[in-house]
């Protein structure tokens, strides 16, 4: 009787730990499948449609900057979910995320344009944009908790890695809808034919919903509760405590979150203006690389378990800085086969990076404010890396015309990220002691202890 009672709870701990893995990376995928849509559509479509007066230099400058909004949101999003994650739980912070960043997309793809309602079209695109940065801001750090807190210690790296499917798989998801739009819609994919996508996310709402409300909260958290070394302020806790940890978490990600919106979101611009290449060609070749990083993400997840995260991580950084003149050089040809490989081995460099990525930062903070310490690390990056990348490399093209000055910028941000990565602190205690540690839901005079 003894061994069969075990090994059905072994049986319901893997039967759980499949649903969280799978919960956090559908729930990942949808969210990023709204993020990067607004990405190629302000590439491709938004300097038609909400700024249609500008040159076609400013518009696209005007079009990255309504991007970079959303980037300049989601440390917003990080510090408020992070909060609730450290509090009351993943799993519910997750459903609210969710929500959040659907709803904001679904409402884009019904905003008027700039022809029909003038300035508040570009206004509220704005404001929508924050939504959406605020909603992907909290999503990120809950679902790789959500996934890592449940595998094992020596499998963390694969564990986290599963989330981090979904940038392939939103981006693919993304992509993939435009380019169908596109070829489905015609001359008028700048009228209506971008809409589709974005209205399309309030299906998507409904999956992720049912597939994150059937999965229960991690062991990992739900030990912190039982032992009452809940945090009341995590986001403060981790700032004044672990400061060094959250700086480097960022600044790690210059070398991968910086290039990567050049390599998926610029280079439409690029390609297009720049090259004359079909924007179609543009597509397939991003919906390649897409598909190549549902393997490569996890492979380097698992690597890292094998062989160190610093050191695959390391690696990374290296492979991206000494691509970023070949790169180029590939698109420079207008050579399909060459601008494929370019596209390609770019998002490949990057997954090296990617793949172990969530556990590097992950563990560098204690259970109870490890939402708040990784949400923020990750999501300040976007301040310094993905948000301005684009800008950066279009205002560089317009002043010299060349390619040159935007491969030396994705050198410096490899440089930045190395010395971060030797800099970073390394692994963190299990839980990061309290000042006045509570329970969900204790009493007074519990709350008013002392650790």
């Amino acid at each position: 009787m003894a061994v069969h009672e075990q090994s059905t709870a072994v049986e319901a701990m893997h039967r759980h730990r499949r649903r969280a893995v799978v919960a956090s990376t559908v729930g990942t995928a949808i969210e990023w499948y709204d993020f990067f849509l607004y990405g190629t559509a302000a590439a491709l479509v938004f300097p038609h449609v909400f700024f249609p007066g500008a040159e076609p230099y400013t518009g696209v400058l005007a079009s990255f900057a309504t991007q970079f909004v959303g980037f300049a949101a989601r440390p917003l999003g990080a510090a408020v979910f992070g909060h609730v994650g450290d509090r009351i739980g993943r799993k519910s912070t997750l459903v609210t995320t969710l929500v959040l960043m659907g709803l904001s997309t679904f409402l884009i793809g019904l905003l008027p344009s700039y022809s029909t309602i003038g300035l508040a079209a570009p206004v509220l695109l704005v404001l929508l944009r924050v939504v959406q940065g605020i909603g992907v801001g909290g999503e990120w750090g809950g679902s790789v908790l959500m996934a890592m807190e449940w595998g094992s210690e020596r499998r963390r790296g694969l564990m986290a890695s599963w989330p981090q499917l979904g940038v392939p798989l939103g981006l693919l998801a993304s992509t993939g809808m435009v380019k169908l739009m596109n070829a489905a819609s015609g001359d008028g994919f700048d009228s209506w034919g971008w809409r589709i996508p974005f209205l399309a996310s309030v299906v998507l709402i409904g999956i992720g919903l049912y597939v994150r409300l059937r999965v229960l909260e991690s062991p990992a958290f739900t030990a912190v509760k039982e032992e009452r070394v809940l945090v009341r302020q995590p986001v403060w806790s981790v700032l004044r405590h672990q400061p060094l940890t959250v700086l480097t978490s960022a600044f790690i990600r210059m070398s991968e979150q910086a290039p990567f919106y050049l390599f998926i979101t610029f280079v439409l611009t690029y390609g297009t203006e720049k090259l004359g290449l079909p924007r179609g060609d543009l597509l397939n070749y991003t919906l390649v690389a897409a598909a190549v990083g549902l393997i490569s993400v996890p492979l380097f997840g698992h690597l890292s378990d094998r062989f160190g995260r610093r050191r695959i991580y390391g690696i990374g950084i290296c492979c991206t800085g000494l691509f970023a003149f070949p790169y180029f050089g590939l698109l420079n040809t207008g050579t399909s086969g060459l601008v494929l490989l370019a596209i390609v081995l770019s998002l490949v460099f990057h997954d090296i990076q990617y793949g172990p990525q969530a556990a590097l930062i992950a563990e560098g903070f204690g259970t109870n404010v490890r939402y708040s310490g990784a949400g923020l690390g990750y999501q300040l990056a976007s301040v310094i890396a993905g948000g301005p990348a684009p800008l950066i490399a279009t205002a560089i093209l317009q002043h010299t015309g060349s390619s040159t000055w935007i491969s030396w910028y994705i050198v410096g941000c490899c440089a930045v990220a190395m010395i971060a990565l030797l800099a970073m602190p390394r692994r963190a205690p299990a839980v990061t002691a309290p000042q006045r540690p509570v329970a969900a839901e204790t009493d007074a005079a519990t709350s008013r202890g002392e650790s």
